[in-house]
């Protein structure tokens, strides 16, 4: 079972690491290709591109400046310990034993704007570029024609690699959008995640962006290699719901979300 999920926007590059282990991403190269088309944007260029702030400009300004190879430990981070944001909170990297790491490197995929695929334990330097921004670069409009099928022939042969038969989207709509389907040599399952509101389950973005996340993990500290153990998520109130799911999506239903600690 190879999983994948979507990068985050903020990241963590202050809190100590889980793990010293590391490797180096798969597509360094053109990573570095992409990076040097960035370097020659202004931060106001940056600021059009991706629709942020003027200090939010300034700083992916200086990222892209300041990035360069090799990378280690001193300027880079694992990409599953350097990403902040609720898919990573319901995956909470940051509490992995070792072979929950080990498992995880085989089968846990992230796909990213700027390094393309990346192994949880893989280095990089921080960033921001969102895969769905119209970032006109040397090989296309966008960086959907930047990556082609280099991404999807990446997880055909990590599917081989790790003799998996199933890949998992927890990826969101724009990432996803990266991998083409009907290229994969894999059974696809995307799981959905609703929440109970006004008498109707809806996805719930946050919810659900965490819920991916969980679900991740889930796999990951249990060993899941199969769709059927799969139904077994029961994180934070979820249930599966065979009613509620089709071929193409498994349903997880939850009634009411988990009380904070410490409410009343």
């Amino acid at each position: 079972m190879l999983i994948l999920i979507s990068p985050a926007k903020t990241l963590d590059y202050e809190s100590p690491l889980a793990t010293q282990e590391f490797t180096e991403p798969d597509f360094l190269h053109r990573s570095e290709k992409l990076i040097k088309q960035l370097q020659k944007l202004s931060p106001s260029d940056i600021r059009e591109l991706m629709g942020v702030s003027e200090n939010i400009a300034e700083l992916n300004n200086q990222r892209f400046m300041n990035w360069h190879r090799p990378f280690d430990l001193d300027n880079a981070r694992q990409a599953v310990l350097a990403f902040k944001g609720d898919v990573y909170t319901g995956l909470a990297a940051e509490n992995f034993k070792k072979s929950d790491f080990n498992f995880a490197q085989k089968h846990l995929r992230i796909l990213s704007g700027l390094y393309g695929l990346l192994r949880p334990l893989d280095l990089m330097q921080p960033y921001r570029l969102e895969m769905g921004k119209k970032f006109a670069n040397s090989e296309g409009a966008n960086l959907y024609e930047f990556w082609g099928e280099e991404i999807t022939d990446a997880i055909n042969q990590q599917l081989q690699a790790s003799k998996s038969k199933v890949l998992v989207n927890l990826a969101s709509n724009e990432y996803y959008k990266a991998v083409k389907p009907k290229l994969i040599d894999a059974e696809i399952v995307t799981p959905a995640f609703k929440d109970l509101k006004n008498g109707n389950y809806k996805i719930i973005s946050f919810y659900a962006k965490k819920a991916r996340g969980l679900m991740a993990a889930y796999i990951i500290q249990n060993r899941i290699k199969s769709v059927e153990d799969l139904k077994g998520f029961d994180c934070e109130g979820y249930y599966y719901s065979p009613e509620s799911s089709n071929a193409k999506q498994m349903v997880f239903l939850r009634d009411a979300p988990p009380t904070p600690t410490g409410s009343k």
